[in-house]
């Protein structure tokens, strides 16, 4: 409603409103059209009209039926996602109804047992102090997932359960069940928990994440800081983020809406109720939301899931066979590439997939299957979403000019065979899970440029292997000058008794040499 001017200037103007003043009571003076209707703009003065008895009851009879009209249309309209941005005033609220149901919040634990003081070995000191046992303390953690079929199974975050052996699941209306790790994905950041009920769930519908543009509006939805279920709204900032070194596919979106703490594994839907994305990671400084939020896409979570659905605990994906980098400036001025995009070939694996498809050493990747690919990450995971069996259509620049090649998508090899031990012999590897070096264990435990040798797939907390710093990934070479090729060589090595532990091994690219005392 637009408030008459008081204006007091010469003449008669001054003369009328007062007249109007004694006429009304004192009354303030409103036009009728600003009742009914938007305020005109601030500099426009509607002109002043004394009203009289017979006018003031007009006035009245306006006023009541353009407030009962209003009261009744505001009864009467239905609550609807915005569809243009003329109504984004409306409400998103359609869309949470449909899609909350599916959001879950995800508590996982485990019981740690802490290492006990050698003190109390002693028989005087436990003369004096008892008998001591060791003691244990329970490790939690608090995330969010997203049931993706009715059965009950669930996506979350590989972080969220990493390490955990107890897992619970809440649904929205408060109840809990009990679940089980069906299948950890490390490298995509992603796990699947099957909720341990014959009851039917409700799902959340599968989008695809190639549809969306920058600038679309979301909302998230998961547990931030186990205050409960939230919702939280913004828009898609970028599209294809990579190095971001979360895990080994770094391709995600970029949103504003706010994720924080707990909401890993939640939803990240568009305005149809979709899933597009599943919320990983933040960067911020103070431990909350600053608008830089990160989402897996969801055609990345398809391949998991459709591995999980199928009995698989681990996830095959197609190899490629090929060593990549990103193509930086000075290489794109190098070879004659208008922008510094696309993926470099380092090398090429012999007998792989992209040996068969005629890519060479130099070539730049650009686009696969007519999605175009910004470095070697892209290449991942363009990959990575596409099923086995198939074939996938390279586009690549060589020499200046455009290449098509046709690449088979084939899971990576295992040969020779892992043939995993545990060394138990007393030595700097004891409590190290070992594998024989394949292109399939390459592929799961990211190594690059490695083809042969034996790997650590895994340290025991505790162990000696851990205590001396062996880590997940070291490659040995050589251990007392014995060349180490299989892991029955190192089982055999790790069995003899020495002085000392002369070893090579090979971590993140370069060749490191020590001596330990046995």
């Amino acid at each position: 409603m637009m408030r008459l001017d008081r204006e007091t200037g010469p003449g008669r103007k001054d003369i009328g409103m007062r007249a109007a003043r004694r006429k009304a009571g004192a009354r303030e003076y409103r036009t009728a059209r600003s009742l009914c209707s938007a305020p005109a703009p601030a500099y426009i003065k509607p002109p002043i009209v004394p009203l009289g008895e017979p006018a003031l009851l007009r006035f009245a009879i306006v006023l009541a039926l353009c407030l009962g009209f209003a009261a009744a249309e505001a009864q009467t309209v239905e609550k609807a996602v915005p569809q243009s941005p003329t109504e984004v005033h409306l409400s998103f609220a359609p869309v949470v109804k449909k899609v909350r149901p599916a959001v879950v919040n995800v508590y996982a634990s485990r019981v740690e047992t802490m290492a006990r003081n050698p003190l109390f070995d002693d028989p005087i000191f436990r003369q004096f102090f008892g008998q001591q046992g060791q003691e244990s303390r329970v490790a939690q953690s608090l995330g969010s997932g997203v049931i993706v079929d009715a059965s009950g199974l669930v996506v979350t975050n590989h972080h969220v359960i990493e390490g955990m052996t107890d897992v619970k699941v809440a649904l929205s209306d408060r109840r809990e069940f009990a679940a089980k790790i069906v299948l950890r994905d490390p490298r995509t950041d992603l796990a699947v928990l099957q909720i341990q009920s014959d009851e039917r769930f409700p799902v959340l519908e599968l989008g695809d994440s190639d549809a969306i543009e920058v600038g679309d509006f979301v909302l998230a939805i998961g547990n931030p800081f186990g205050v409960g279920q939230t919702v939280t709204q913004g828009i898609v900032s970028a599209l294809a983020r990579t190095q971001i070194g979360i895990n080994d596919y770094g391709f995600f979106i970029q949103t504003d809406a706010a994720i924080n703490p707990g909401n890993s594994g939640g939803a990240l839907v568009d305005l149809d109720g979709r899933l597009i994305g599943i919320n990983s990671a933040i960067v911020s400084r103070s431990g909350g939301s600053v608008g830089l939020g990160f989402a897996i896409p969801v055609n990345m979570v398809k391949s998991v899931v459709a591995a999980a659905k199928t009995g698989g605990a681990t996830v095959k994906r197609p190899w490629l066979g090929a060593s990549l980098q990103n193509v930086s400036k000075d290489i794109a001025d190098s070879i004659g590439l208008e922008r510094p995009v696309g993926a470099l070939v380092v090398s090429v694996f012999e007998g792989g997939p992209a040996a068969g498809a005629g890519l060479k050493r130099g070539d730049v990747v650009t686009a696969i299957d007519g999605q175009g690919v910004d470095d070697a990450e892209g290449v991942g995971f363009r990959l990575g979403v596409k099923p086995l069996g198939g074939v996938a259509a390279l586009t690549v620049q060589r020499g200046g000019r455009s290449v098509a090649l046709s690449l088979k998508l084939a899971a990576a090899p295992e040969t020779p065979p892992r043939e995993a031990i545990r060394i138990k012999s007393r030595s700097p590897f004891q409590g190290a899970l070992v594998m024989n070096v394949s292109p399939a264990v390459a592929e799961e435990l990211s190594l690059d440029n490695v083809s042969e040798g034996v790997v650590v797939a895994d340290v025991a907390e505790g162990s000696l292997a851990a205590n001396f710093g062996v880590q997940k990934g070291d490659v040995v070479l050589e251990v007392n000058g014995a060349k180490i090729a299989t892991t029955r060589d190192l089982d055999a090595a790790s069995g003899q008794r020495a002085r000392y532990w002369d070893l090579t091994i090979a971590r993140g690219g370069e060749v490191i040499r020590s001596r330990l005392g046995g």
